[in-house]
């Protein structure tokens, strides 16, 4: 086969893998539902709380004898401790990975791609299909970061699209699962409703990432001329 004709068909193999049918769009609702939290906790169908991620990650028992203290145990120290600590990740992050990979083969990369890149392109500069891991971040810092990762090494990202992703991501990370958890003990002493912090945190994290994007365009553009 010819260069020439190499060339013409490489357009039409780029524009059938990102194709978009009707199943990529459930794929890409179902994918979002779990990893947002919109499933956490809905009151009168406590049952929808089996398909939220936090809730599939589960948690580790305490042990027998030690209060609260988990299998990493208190006072660890230097490497020891963090390699514990980095052990008890690798539930969460496999997890996560496993359903983006299903999610991903369902088309919900390409949804994501076609539907977010008009939002995502002209506020941040990075494309659509990075939308599964901000989205995975707002529960799982982990899994965001993991994903995110792997968008990078299939080349699908550059290196400055992972920068702002990474100011996005860890501006309020794991968002939704720590508000509802460590936040909630301010909830009685809140004067006004308790959406209103969430939704101003997360449109922080939107002006985090702007600057970050501004600041890489303008004081940093040289380091990404190659790219």
């Amino acid at each position: 086969m010819s260069d020439t004709q190499i060339s013409e068909d490489k357009p039409a193999v780029e524009a059938e893998e990102w194709k978009v049918g009707k199943g990529a769009y459930i794929a890409l609702v179902a994918v979002i539902l779990m990893f947002s939290g919109a499933f956490l906790k809905v009151g009168g169908m406590p049952w929808l709380g089996a398909f939220d991620f936090t809730t599939l990650g589960g948690a580790f028992g305490t042990m027998k004898n030690s209060g609260t203290d988990t299998f990493i145990g208190s006072g660890g120290l230097s490497a020891k401790a963090g390699f514990l600590f980095a052990l008890s990740l690798v539930p969460t992050v496999m997890l996560a990975l496993g359903l983006l990979e299903i999610f991903t083969h369902y088309g919900a990369i390409r949804a994501a791609h076609k539907l977010l890149t008009p939002l995502l392109k002209p506020i941040l500069g990075i494309p659509g299909h990075t939308g599964l891991a901000l989205i995975t971040d707002l529960q799982s810092t982990d899994a965001g970061a993991a994903l995110s990762k792997e968008l990078f090494d299939s080349k699908r990202i550059t290196r400055k699209d992972v920068v702002i992703m990474g100011a996005w991501q860890y501006s309020g990370a794991g968002l939704i699962n720590n508000y509802f958890t460590i936040g909630s003990a301010m909830f009685a002493s809140l004067t006004i409703p308790v959406i209103v912090p969430l939704l101003l945190m997360f449109v922080m994290k939107f002006v985090g990432a702007v600057f970050v994007r501004f600041v890489l365009s303008t004081v940093y553009k040289r380091d990404f001329d190659n790219e």
